[in-house]
């Protein structure tokens, strides 16, 4: 994986601006072509297990001990994981971000986790409201059969709206807000379903292991 933080932050920086933005049901956001060519492939490739959910699912933080996130061991351990980090934190990233969402993330915090999801995984509709100033969704499988299993897309807690397309390298991003409501409806997963949530959160986070750099908070 040759590609570095400053080539991960122009590939960022430049599918940022081809932003598609959707109105209904809330404001939200495709993009394409998020990462430069090899850094997708590099993260699909990384040796993590993906957790079983055993009957448990409908939120993460039920399987918090089988999580991983882009944190200090990590990044250690990955170049991958840190590169892409150091341009998530960049001030060009953020700014860019910041202006093109509108999303209110100076002084908060890279949180970056990397999710592995099997068959059995299900997410209730939830709004991401809170703590969590900015949310993007990163697409990475691409094994067969993986095209349907974008985030669904909902009106309201109850009523379905739709759901984003499941492309490698894209990614569905919002603003968080009481009718942001996402999840993940049942359904088979073939294989293993690989994404990157990224958010900026505010210092209140608790979980400060999980944070790419828990004491240097964005500044735009």
């Amino acid at each position: 994986m040759a590609n570095s933080a400053t080539e991960i932050s122009k590939s960022v920086c430049a599918s940022v601006a081809k932003r598609r933005a959707f109105d209904q049901p809330y404001r939200h956001f495709l993009v394409d072509d998020f990462l430069p060519e090899g850094v997708t492939p590099a993260l699909n490739n990384l040796p993590f297990g993906a957790p079983s959910v055993g009957e448990v699912s409908g939120k993460r933080e039920l399987h918090n001990d089988t999580r991983s996130y882009f944190d200090a061991a990590n990044m250690a351990r990955f170049p991958v994981m840190r590169e892409v980090a150091e341009a998530l934190q960049s001030q060009d990233v953020t700014r860019a971000i910041a202006t093109a969402f509108n999303a209110p993330i100076d002084d908060t915090l890279l949180r970056l986790e990397y999710a592995l999801d099997i068959d059995g995984f299900w997410l209730q509709p939830h709004t991401d409201l809170g703590v969590k100033k900015f949310t993007c969704l990163i697409y990475l499988s691409d094994e067969p059969g993986h095209e349907d299993l974008g985030t669904d897309i909902y009106r309201s807690e109850t009523e379905y709206f739709g759901r984003s397309p499941f492309i490698p390298n894209s990614a569905m991003i919002f603003v968080p807000g009481d009718n942001t409501w996402h999840g993940f409806k049942k359904r088979p997963i073939p294989g293993v379903r690989k994404s990157v949530i990224l958010n900026y959160v505010t210092h209140e986070w608790r979980a400060r292991e999980q944070l790419s750099f828990p004491d240097t908070p964005v500044r735009l």
